[in-house]
């Protein structure tokens, strides 16, 4: 029996797709509350070296104990490690640290961008056909997503240099979304996501313990918790399901989902943490549900 997760495959009758997308989405935005959890008893690029380079060793330890062949040419792998910094050490590395001095309000704000940005440069790049629906589409999300978070902006000024980190970020999961779909590598994704991993802690390593001390840790239960999930719900399986997106619905479509993020966080946000909650930030999702609906719905097929 496999020990590795495994995107499930479409059988007559029924369509997963539905499913793996709302796994993605809710795995993803939870890991902005592991995230902060974390952050709280941790260094933020301690805690993620430590996060992608257990992932990593994991996922490649599972395969080679399975005695499972390297699926992956040495191009191939060298495309995930790119990945792996793109889409690890820079989006999540940057990203926590701007979170220090930037409200999460307004990291969200900012890192929600993401599909309009994936949406131009897939236009461009890709050939990705950005018709008025999905322009839309994507206005109504980033409507959706202001009035969501607009003002839920904490009081006070936040850091240029916080700001700066999370706009680097933003780019670094942008770019990392279209370097996958211009490389398009082969191979099994299980093993190429396990290089990514890998590549992401080495990148971070010599950062993590030159800018922050091991001594900053305070273990707690809540931290092994959080980093437990940060592991093999975001780092395992949601990278795992977003690649599989990528590949399934494009890169315009898949990023769409990112929306979701910022209205699901401040769900769990309010589940787990007792963040506060308004009605209007409820009223916020619908803008975001259509813009979705627009931007990922099948274009009609002339008969």
């Amino acid at each position: 029996m496999s020990l590795a997760p495994s995107i499930p495959v479409p059988r007559a009758g029924f369509n997963w797709l539905p499913l793996t997308i709302a796994l993605f989405c809710l795995l993803w935005s939870f890991a902005f509350v592991a995230g902060k959890i974390g952050v709280t008893d941790c260094p933020p690029l301690i805690l993620l070296t430590a996060r992608f380079s257990l992932a990593g060793v994991l996922i490649l330890g599972i395969s080679a104990m399975r005695s499972e062949a390297w699926q992956l040419s040495w191009r191939d792998a060298a495309v995930f490690a790119i990945l792996g910094v793109a889409n690890n050490a820079l989006y999540l590395g940057l990203g926590y640290t701007g979170l220090k001095t930037v409200s999460a309000g307004l990291g969200g704000l900012i890192v929600s961008a993401n599909p309009v940005f994936t949406a131009m440069l897939a236009a461009l790049l890709l050939g990705e056909a950005l018709t008025w629906r999905k322009v839309i589409g994507l206005l109504l999300g980033i409507a959706g997503v202001t009035f969501i978070v607009w003002h839920r902006i904490s009081v006070g000024t936040d850091s240029l240099d916080g700001i700066v980190y999370t706009l680097a970020s933003l780019a670094s999961i942008v770019v990392g979304t279209i370097l996958f779909k211009v490389l398009a590598p082969k191979g099994s994704l299980w093993i190429g996501n396990g290089v990514q991993n890998l590549a992401g802690g080495l990148a971070l390593l010599p950062f993590a313990f030159t800018l922050s001390s091991v001594g900053d840790i305070v273990p707690s239960a809540r931290l092994l918790g959080a980093f437990a999930f940060l592991v093999f719900g975001g780092s395992i399986l949601g990278y795992l399901l977003w690649f599989h997106l990528l590949k399934v619905c494009g890169a315009t479509a898949a990023s769409a989902y990112h929306f979701l993020m910022p209205p699901l966080g401040m769900l769990f946000a309010f589940l787990v943490l007792g963040e506060h909650v308004e009605f209007r930030d409820l009223l916020g999702i619908v803008p975001v549900a259509l813009g979705i609906y627009l931007v990922t719905r099948p274009a009609k097929v002339a008969v």
